[in-house]
């Protein structure tokens, strides 16, 4: 059954919210980290079914929107457990840091244990945990459409910072060798901030990477 997805930048910092549909109207929705009423409004005129709320990682402007999303549409969140008391906590989500007030969500419904096959209602992602920007940070691979979800690990010609708790410039620039730059070249990879790419491009051109 095939697969369409849409980017919604969401927030001040503009970050990528991915809705991901199969034919059927089911969908899982990636990052909703602000407004989430345009969300709802989005989804109400696609038609869609949202079925679950995946995290790619738990920074603040990837949260902001998770409990009303999953209050409206009564859908569990799932998070890596490395990062499984980030939601609720300003000092490790990073938004203590910035001039936005805290922001908090509560508790996971599902934590993510281990590398491997992750089956949520009808779709098949293999997760990859893909730490160095967070700890707890994994990109969701998507092997029959050919694309990954990356959250803030690898970026079209950048990667993701790693100044905030937890962070670590060479575990990151490790996770994106091992885990992203094994995938097919003609992966799609869509990131947490900015336009997509493909990883054949990153791996050429990706000057963080040469």
């Amino acid at each position: 059954m095939k697969k369409t997805w849409k980017r919604v930048p969401l927030g001040p910092l503009q970050t990528n919210c991915y809705l991901y549909a199969k034919e059927n109207g089911d969908c899982v929705i990636f990052d909703p980290g602000e407004e989430a009423q345009k969300l709802i409004g989005i989804i109400r005129e696609k038609g869609w079914k949202p079925a679950a709320i995946l995290l790619t990682h738990a920074h603040f402007d990837h949260i902001g929107a998770v409990n009303p999303i999953r209050e409206h549409y009564d859908i569990p969140v799932y998070i890596h457990q490395k990062e499984e008391d980030w939601l609720e906590n300003p000092a490790l989500n990073g938004s203590q840091y910035f001039q936005m007030g805290p922001i908090t969500a509560n508790a996971a419904d599902e934590l993510i244990t281990n590398e491997g096959m992750l089956e949520v209602a009808g779709f098949t992602f293999e997760v990859l945990h893909t730490p160095g920007h967070s700890p707890g940070s994994v990109s969701y691979y998507d092997k029959e459409e050919k694309l990954v979800f990356s959250g803030d690990a690898l970026f079209r010609g950048s990667i993701g910072r790693t100044d905030l708790p937890g962070g670590s410039h060479a575990q990151l620039l490790d996770s994106i060798q091992q885990k992203l730059m094994k995938l097919p070249l003609d992966t799609l990879c869509l990131s947490g901030h900015g336009p997509e790419t493909i990883i054949e491009d990153e791996m050429t051109h990706n000057p963080f990477l040469q």
